[in-house]
């Protein structure tokens, strides 16, 4: 005859994510396990508000950088922070605030061009392509402004939508 136990049954699941073909998504990766349920227009946009004011460790940039595959240089221009500035920055310390802002902004453009191109390899691969709707610039390019961000999503929205220029 089989005892059971009187512990409380769990709702955790004990496998990692990739096993089931899950990937943590790029909130995740620069803001950890609080952002796990923020998706690309913000399932809380409060709580992306109050983790952009707090700023963001070294570190998290870091993992943002590598996971959308921006070198250090593209990195730290689309941040308008010199390479330098941003290497004597300890890993552990806390980044100003408008650096958390630019990533955030760039985890949500990732996320959402990753929902319109259905990978983000593909995706990472368009921001590099030159093209004729940015005048023959590659949208990682125009990162750099808050308008460039507003083009970038604007074009996104309009492949979305089935219009190509």
């Amino acid at each position: 005859m089989k005892k059971y136990s009187k512990e409380t049954p769990t709702t955790a699941i004990a496998e990692p994510m990739v096993a089931y073909g899950l990937q943590p998504n790029l909130f995740a990766t620069v803001f950890g396990g609080s952002a796990k349920h923020f998706n690309a227009f913000g399932a809380s946009s409060f709580d992306m508000l109050t983790l952009s004011r707090q700023g963001l460790p070294k570190s998290g940039l870091m993992a943002l950088a590598k996971k959308i595959s921006l070198t250090l240089q593209e990195f730290a221009n689309i941040m308008l922070i010199s390479e330098r500035t941003l290497q004597r920055y300890d890993d552990n310390a806390i980044i100003k605030v408008e650096y958390a802002e630019k990533a955030v902004e760039l985890a949500r453009l990732y996320t959402r061009g990753e929902e319109v191109f259905g990978s983000l390899d593909k995706f990472k691969t368009w921001m590099k392509t030159p093209l004729h709707a940015f005048k023959g610039e590659a949208p990682v390019s125009l990162l750099d402004t808050s308008v460039g961000f507003d083009m970038v999503f604007k074009e996104l929205g309009r492949i979305e939508h089935g219009i190509f220029a």
